[in-house]
């Protein structure tokens, strides 16, 4: 098969990297990958958002399938575009229909759909500028800290938890107009007190694989302090994910989920990534995505040793249930090294040394270029640096001998990934 994958960053070298292990490919392209893709298969300068251009590609490259990376091409609509050209109807794509991806689209869709199927979330309402003092009067009524979430796509920036009601009410005021269109509806819930974790499903809206469990580390700061981020490292598995929790995610999370997609009559050839919170042993939705996260892929497909692109083919083909799914047991987990400054200004274009030194882990590239053979930093998170083991301990101490052999100009990482998962 030759196979189009579509991204640029950390997720898509991970999805690069395992399709280039499957015996039923011939070629692979992705468009446009970074720095590091291209010892899978052939870069190419196309826009995710491209259709037309991607279109074009599929014809003249005699592509047998796509897999999309990140969620703008879903949300915009990318495979109703397949769907509805007689040339590329024919072309199997991994991901959802424009009605699936709402549910990362839109927070507040994404809440009325887990109201709508009584899946566990936490209390909520949403509000636009015109509506601010109902918002004022809902924060009131909740207890600190908050969560305000932009409705739109935010490229993970659009969550703020603010930890007193002046700040709160002084954050909402200004996040109407953070993300234009984004942010014109603000979702306001109640902060739920617990341990995250992310879930990753592969459906065709009637049968699912459940893939590996993760937990990721959202803030900038050691001790999960300072600004958001795309996400500084991943931890998979997670220790306090045992049995007895994920048959409570399965019953009351995925499986409503999956039904739910399926009495909407929206067609679903992908993954849902459901973000939970785990309080005191029960899951609750903290969020929905349509797409695999970054950088739990990091940790989350380096474990499942199945054919990846024989996953797909089950998936598109409605015959999931006939493909068995081996898992390394082992743990894995990624540490983010990161451009000075991010994730709020950083410069770009430094000199990446020391990668081909590394051989105790995998380094993904998220944010890296080649340039007349130097590898150079392009973007806030730059390289990802994953290791097996047999604890978490074991597994930490290889990310970062790894990573110190590693060198860039303002290189910035956090040194306590998984440390929290210790006691478990």
């Amino acid at each position: 098969m030759n196979i189009l994958l579509l991204g640029s960053g950390g997720r898509e070298f991970s999805f690069a990297r395992s399709i280039s292990k499957s015996k039923k490919l011939t070629k692979l392209f992705i468009a446009p990958g970074n720095g590091g893709t291209e010892q899978f298969g052939e870069n190419v300068a196309i826009n995710p958002n491209d259709f037309e251009t991607i279109k074009i590609f599929c014809v003249d490259n005699k592509i047998n399938m796509v897999v999309v990376g990140p969620e703008d091409p879903l949300v915009n609509g990318i495979v109703d575009f397949f769907d509805n050209d007689k040339v590329l109807k024919t072309i199997p794509i991994i991901g959802p229909s424009k009605a699936g991806a709402i549910l990362e689209g839109s927070k507040k869709y994404a809440k009325e759909f887990m109201q709508k199927f009584n899946i566990p979330t936490a209390r909520y309402n949403s509000y636009t500028k015109e509506t601010i003092e109902d918002a004022y009067k809902f924060l009131e009524e909740l207890k600190a800290p908050y969560v305000l979430k932009a409705d739109g796509l935010a490229a993970g920036k659009g969550v703020i938890i603010p930890t007193t009601l002046e700040e709160a009410k002084s954050e909402l005021a200004s996040l109407f107009d953070k993300f234009g269109d984004a942010s014109s509806n603000v979702v306001i819930e109640e902060y739920l007190h617990g341990i995250e974790l992310s879930v990753f499903v592969l459906t065709d809206t009637v049968k699912y694989k459940v893939l590996p469990n993760a937990k990721d580390y959202k803030r900038i700061g050691e001790g999960d302090t300072g600004l958001n981020t795309g996400g500084m490292g991943a931890v998979s598995p997670v220790p306090f994910a045992d049995d007895e929790f994920m048959k409570k995610v399965n019953d009351r999370i995925i499986k409503p989920t999956v039904d739910g997609l399926k009495s909407e009559n929206i067609k679903y050839n992908g993954f849902v990534f459901i973000g939970l919170m785990n309080v005191d042993g029960e899951p609750f939705v903290i969020e929905y995505n349509v797409r695999m996260g970054d950088p739990e892929t990091e940790v989350v497909l380096p474990r499942i040793e199945t054919d990846l692109v024989e996953l797909f083919e089950a998936t598109v083909n409605g015959t999931l249930d006939n493909v068995e799914m081996k898992i390394n047991p082992q743990t894995a987990i990624t540490v983010m090294v990161v451009s000075g400054g991010y994730p709020e200004n950083y410069a770009k274009g430094y000199e990446i040394t020391g990668c081909q030194n590394v051989t105790d882990s995998i380094v993904f590239h998220c944010g890296t270029q080649k340039e007349n053979d130097k590898l150079l930093t392009q973007g806030g998170r730059v390289l990802t640096v994953t290791s097996f083991g047999n604890s978490i301990q074991e597994t930490l101490d290889k990310s970062y001998a790894s990573i110190n052999k590693i060198n860039f100009k303002d290189m910035f990482f956090r040194k306590d990934i998984g440390q929290d998962l210790l006691k478990y």
